[in-house]
């Protein structure tokens, strides 16, 4: 049986971890073509001023075909922006105000609900952007207003997380339907510190927002692994809403000392931690395999985040790494010599319907 299923996208890499003041880490131009030098096809773009202009990108088509050409020149194409940021932005709790107001500009710090109000917009910005450049999916952070409850004592109020999920929902619907209408799917990246960080916590959000049908998800591993997840059977159970795709891994090592939650400790010390590729212990063949075999045709992109090894090295191991488990799907079924012409005739004698 011929099959025209097209394989996963890639390499490609997330730039946010590699941004800086010097080049080639200082601009998207220079940052293409470092990219493009290691083996990478494509690049996420994380939405910072100094790598992208969001909201000139909304408003000029001109400065996204200009973007895109920066890009084709270097060697390589923007597989989707990311607002994690911004979108992080949209639910804050009061507890963690102060911190969070790093991610805003300083006009807006110690103004939460000028804040709020400026990432929604940002995300409506970015999804024009993504028609703009003709991107499919976008990347972001659903931002917590209930991280703080995740473990239950002391016992929640009834109704409570019901209502989390009701007020998270109202601030996304108009985001979800302006991404709607430029035809653009919202990944959420699931992670511990959001509202959306497991299985569970997204159908919670997801009957929250009517199944809306751009409420969909960035697949990490890594963050499953910390959880001690099973990362392949949340691909079993959500294939169909999983979007985009980031390569990246992790180890969990727990002891006396810690385990899940870390007990306050820096990452060399935790029993989760991130690793560069192939030095975690992620499945990456079991989960380019299950991803391959529900037809999944996304980028496939590194996210670097390593305790121990230096970025330039992860980087440049990352393209291999990746082009190495990228499957070619079999264009036809193994045992397709073995079968016959197609005859209704010929299965109901086989059958026993014709004597």
């Amino acid at each position: 049986m011929a099959t025209n299923q097209q394989p996963i996208k890639g390499p490609a890499i997330f730039l946010a971890q590699f941004m800086g003041k010097e080049a080639p880490f200082d601009t998207l131009e220079n940052m293409a073509k470092w990219a493009a030098s290691l083996g990478y096809k494509g690049i996420q773009v994380p939405t910072d001023p100094s790598l992208f202009d969001l909201e000139k990108a909304a408003e000029s088509q001109e400065y996204c075909d200009n973007i895109a050409k920066i890009c084709k020149d270097a060697g390589v194409e923007i597989t989707e922006l990311s607002t994690h940021l911004q979108g992080q932005l949209v639910a804050v709790h009061p507890a963690y105000d102060e911190l969070f107001d790093n991610f805003a500009p300083a006009h807006l710090h110690g103004k939460p609900q000028e804040r709020t109000e400026w990432a929604i917009n940002q995300l409506k910005c970015a999804a024009i952007a993504s028609k703009r450049l003709g991107l499919k999916a976008h990347a972001t952070f659903s931002g917590a207003l209930m991280w703080h409850l995740v473990y239950p004592w002391p016992q929640r109020p009834a109704g409570l997380v019901e209502q989390g999920f009701a007020e998270l929902a109202k601030r996304w619907k108009p985001i979800l339907d302006a991404f709607d209408d430029a035809g653009v799917d919202v990944c959420y990246e699931i992670h511990p510190g959001e509202d959306l960080h497991d299985g569970a916590s997204f159908e919670q959000f997801l009957k929250a927002v009517d199944n809306h049908p751009r409420a969909n998800i960035l697949f990490d591993p890594s963050h499953f692994v910390l959880q001690q997840l099973d990362y392949l059977d949340f691909i079993d159970r959500y294939h169909s809403r999983i979007k985009m795709f980031h390569v990246k891994d992790a180890e969990f090592n727990p002891n006396g000392r810690n385990g899940v939650y870390g007990g306050y400790q820096d990452w060399q010390d935790r029993a989760g931690r991130f690793r560069s590729l192939g030095d975690g212990q992620v499945d990456f063949k079991g989960i380019f395999s299950k991803l391959t075999q529900y037809g999944f045709t996304g980028w496939a992109v590194l996210e670097w985040e390593c305790c121990l090894k230096d970025s330039a090295q992860g980087a440049a191991e990352g393209a291999p790494f990746i082009a190495s488990h990228i499957i070619e799907p079999s264009k036809y079924a193994f045992d397709d010599f073995a079968g016959g012409e197609v005859s209704e005739a010929k299965n109901n004698r086989i059958l026993g319907l014709e004597r």
